[in-house]
């Protein structure tokens, strides 16, 4: 038994088309309607090389062009949570931020975190604003604000 090539575009197309479904990561979208294009091509009696080159060039075009698009659009209401959630928060430093003497606790929400400059010559007084730019362990790394 054998199948046609559009017919083989046709499975390669939905079986990325499930993939991309079951991951939402816009990878395979863009390889399934390239794979789409190309059944076209086949149905329309183009050879296998002019409908490898149609799948790639597609495929290659709409995720360059297309894909910083979508993702704008469809990951802009994803809520940051746990560590990522911590960046750009502003808070008080708790004791002097010293790099050198390695002494250094803002509180958060509570509890007390030992903190670090993101600038090892900075020293950041108690009662300054900082903001945390980086989580390194169980150490915020934070700036002034």
């Amino acid at each position: 038994m054998s199948f046609s090539p559009a017919i083989i575009w046709l499975i390669i197309s939905i079986v990325l088309a499930v993939i991309e479904l079951s991951t939402l990561g816009l990878v395979t979208i863009w390889f399934a309607i390239g794979a789409i294009v190309s059944m076209i091509v086949a149905l329309l009696g183009a050879n296998i090389w002019v409908q490898l080159i149609c799948f790639i060039l597609v495929s290659v075009v709409i995720l360059v062009a297309v894909r910083p698009l979508a993702e704008k659009y469809i990951n802009r209401n994803i809520k940051k949570t746990n560590i990522d959630a911590v960046i750009g928060r502003k808070l008080i430093a708790k004791t002097d931020i010293d790099n050198i003497r390695g002494t250094g606790k803002v509180d958060m929400d509570g509890s007390t975190w030992l903190a670090k400059s993101s600038i090892d010559e900075v020293t950041i007084r108690a009662g300054e604003e900082v903001v945390v730019v980086k989580v390194q362990g169980a150490k915020l790394i934070v700036e002034r604000a």
